[in-house]
């Protein structure tokens, strides 16, 4: 059987196991949720409303069918597209999710552009003099960086840069006195697209020091990953063999090391984006920035079942996709591997 064959075969038994990677997702989910502690009857309307007035509103949402129809009602829904209406604002939550996403997207998209930026730079530099103190530094860097507790580096940067010297704002997406762009919904873009230099630098001003945070607690993981594979990639074969034909340390390191080495930082950057979808919630809250996982915070804490449902669905389908592409990028960039 071909290599191409085989990629295709592949690739369809993944898009086969797709749909019931979800289904499993959202069972879970919806079963965590009915068994969790918390009525959200009772975050609706306070625990000191009449019974008769909680009975209403619990056959009103649905909740008083019995679990079995329920949850069938959920997979009819998620089969027809729908992922069913907020129970605290009474909006669809596929709005929602569409409203919240570009958010969180373009704040881990710039947030992984710096943590590969200062992750690779930090990984590379002591290549040259291995155990030298640019080596150190580098190792230390990438030690320090992956250990620090998220909530910790944010709230210090924080009050620092937003609240000590004032050159950011301390939290939101846009300034408050101006009207948010419409378009895209990722900003930056929308104002590029628009020309609007006030529409970039407001966005800009609010989007650095998240973005920074978040790409400075990620970039120890390209530090390390990078550092571990050139140094394997240096000590493999075919590099001593390259080295015995004459080709100088620079070419060696640029030409045959540093693209196989490259290879698992590609998996370990499609594997952060697919987790930076959903997975920037601490960021998120601090920095009190709209996207997605702030929005998953909010309807954990008001037991907003639906809106829960339909985040956590969403961010799994995207999760799946960008780790199938992934795996389909690193198969055909490498072709030591089989299927």
């Amino acid at each position: 059987m071909s290599r191409r064959s085989q990629l295709m075969r592949y690739l369809g038994s993944r898009l086969l196991l797709a749909p019931v990677m979800l289904w499993l997702i959202a069972s879970l989910v919806f079963l965590l949720l009915r068994v969790a502690p918390g009525d959200p009857v009772d975050a609706l309307l306070g625990s000191r409303a009449s019974e008769a007035a909680r009975s209403q509103l619990r056959h009103q949402l649905g909740l008083d069918q019995p679990l079995p129809l329920q949850y069938l009602h959920f997979l009819g829904d998620l089969l027809h597209a729908n992922l069913g209406t907020s129970l605290v604002n009474a909006r669809s939550v596929g709005a929602i999710v569409r409203e919240s996403l570009p958010a969180s997207l373009e704040l881990g998209l710039v947030a992984l552009a710096i943590a590969i930026v200062l992750g690779l730079t930090a990984g590379f530099s002591g290549i040259a003099r291995p155990e030298g103190k640019l080596d150190l530094v580098g190792r230390l860097y990438g030690i320090g960086t992956y250990a620090l507790p998220s909530f910790w580096a944010a709230m210090v940067l924080q009050l620092v840069f937003a609240v000590g010297l004032g050159w950011f704002p301390v939290g939101g997406r846009y300034p408050p006195t101006l009207v948010p762009p419409t378009g895209t919904g990722f900003y930056l873009l929308d104002g590029l697209l628009s020309g609007n230099w006030q529409v970039i630098s407001g966005a800009l001003r609010h989007l650095a020091l998240p973005a920074f945070t978040l790409g400075l607690l990620l970039s120890g993981i390209f530090d390390n990953a990078l550092r571990l594979n050139l140094r394997r990639a240096l000590r493999s074969d075919y590099v001593e063999a390259a080295r015995s034909r004459g080709i100088g340390e620079r070419q060696v390191v640029l030409r045959h090391a540093l693209p196989n080495a490259l290879l698992p930082v590609l998996t370990i950057a499609g594997i952060t984006v697919a987790s930076l979808i959903g997975g920037a919630l601490l960021i998120e809250v601090i920095y009190s920035w709209p996207g997605i996982a702030y929005r998953l915070q909010e309807a954990i804490n008001q037991r907003d079942y639906p809106l829960v449902q339909g985040i956590v669905v969403v961010v799994a389908a995207l999760v799946v996709l960008v780790s199938l592409v992934v795996d389909v990028l690193v198969a055909l960039l490498d072709p030591r591997i089989s299927f």
